[in-house]
């Protein structure tokens, strides 16, 4: 399927605005552009979408994995972590037994610790994913787990790791070439937080028994579609929409607020998807993550009574009569009878509407997508329209998607400060 999107709601709401005009000659440009990337900017995470000469390793090693071992840890950061975990995380819900997967992306010493201590070293495997080889984090953890198999008696390690990074004189290649462990190559022209597609996202997607193809699929249908009618498109649509609110009504932050728990992962690889690619040259908005509807107890208050500077996305999955079943005379008996014999999933679709139209009350727009199940074909279906709309709005904005310049200062400082305090030790 295609992703499914309110745009009749969104368009009537743009012409009681006063900006269906603007709007219209957006959406135009944006058609137009999106066309144009697809065909002819040879993008590496477009393509990737229709490839499958890398399925088979990936599948091959990711057996293996599963087969052999009982925790997977994966070292990453950023692009390199982020979209393995939002792939996966519907696991459990496709009711698939795989490893044990743990991702400490975010280098915190204490953390690490708690992890070292909780592994079964015999049965604990290691994947890093660095696409430069030069990644600060991930090569100061493998350094830390390399050590730590050591000191569990266990010395051989070539088969304790998997490796995936560019080819050419990489660190973290020549660490895997002294183990003589397995490496892939990262894909050369696909930057980390579009690699998602990539064996980055599908190798531990693989070794939790997903499929890898049907990710693909699901992408290269939404590719598909916008080649079809782009207009149409949920991507180029939302792009033109974000790009005329943006520069029209002042709109500086865009909400991502799924209503599914196994969603929150793929909340935090958007996020970083839409600030890293957009947030240049003084432009940009800003993204707010949150999910439903637990995050309606912390930020929906700020949404409703806060300054209107925000624009709303909602993913929704068809859930009624779904889930646990609400008891009736336990209801009544506490009072509340309006839950009587409702399902979990009942109370949270309804949750979800109400939410949605106390926003439109208050003059928001609010887009809502709408996926029939949570899948590995429409997981990857989502992926591919946040990466179109994502690389569609910085051809509006007259920006490079691709670099992220501004960061380099605090890495050279961080390697300034740790030399100077080796220095003083």
């Amino acid at each position: 399927m295609t992703i499914e999107f309110n745009r009749d709601d969104l368009l009537k709401q743009l012409e009681k605005d006063g900006l269906l005009e603007t709007f219209q000659g957006h959406l135009e440009k944006a058609a137009s552009y999106a066309v144009e990337m697809i065909k002819t900017h040879k993008l590496g995470w477009v393509r990737i979408a229709g490839e499958d000469y890398d399925i088979d390793p990936m599948d091959e090693r990711g057996t293996y994995i599963r087969d052999t071992y009982t925790d997977v840890v994966i070292l990453g950061t950023g692009g390199s972590s982020l979209g393995a975990k939002a792939a996966t995380a519907i696991a459990p819900i496709m009711d698939k037994e795989g490893v044990a997967l743990h991702v400490p992306d975010s280098l915190c010493p204490f953390e690490m610790d708690v992890l070292l201590r909780k592994l079964p070293a015999e049965t604990t495997h290691i994947l890093a994913i660095s696409k430069s080889g030069t990644t600060a984090e991930t090569l100061s953890q493998t350094i830390v787990m390399m050590n730590w198999f050591e000191e569990n008696a266990i010395t051989d390690l070539k088969d304790r790791f998997t490796f995936v990074t560019e080819p050419g004189e990489r660190v973290l290649r020549k660490v895997a070439e002294k183990l003589g462990s397995v490496t892939m190559d990262h894909e050369t022209d696909i930057g980390g937080r579009f690699s998602v597609l990539s064996n980055v996202g599908m190798l531990p997607v693989a070794a939790m028994g997903l499929n890898p193809q049907c990710y693909r699929k699901g992408a290269k249908d939404v590719i598909a579609s916008i080649l079809e009618d782009a207009q149409s498109s949920a991507s180029v649509f939302g792009a033109a929409l974000l790009h005329t609110l943006n520069t029209e009504r002042g709109i500086t932050q865009t909400v991502l607020m799924p209503y599914a728990e196994s969603l929150r992962d793929l909340t935090r690889w958007w996020g970083q998807l839409w600030a890293e690619s957009l947030g240049k040259e003084g432009q940009g908005t800003t993204p707010l993550v949150a999910v439903g509807p637990v995050d309606q107890h912390s930020q929906l208050q700020l949404y409703l009574d806060g300054p209107r500077d925000k624009m709303y996305t909602f993913i929704t999955i068809p859930s009624f009569k779904q889930g646990p079943v609400i008891s009736g005379q336990a209801a009544k008996e506490m009072g509340l009878d309006y839950m009587a014999d409702c399902t979990i999933g009942d109370v949270v679709t309804l949750q979800s509407k109400a939410t949605q139209n106390t926003l439109k009350n208050k003059g928001d727009i609010v887009r809502e997508f709408k996926i029939d199940r949570l899948n590995e074909y429409n997981i990857g279906a989502i992926f591919m329209s946040y990466m179109l709309e994502t690389g569609i709005t910085a051809g509006l904005m007259g920006i490079d998607a691709y670099d992220q310049p501004a960061v380099e200062e605090g890495k050279i400082l961080t390697r300034q400060y740790l030399n100077e305090l080796k220095g003083q030790s």
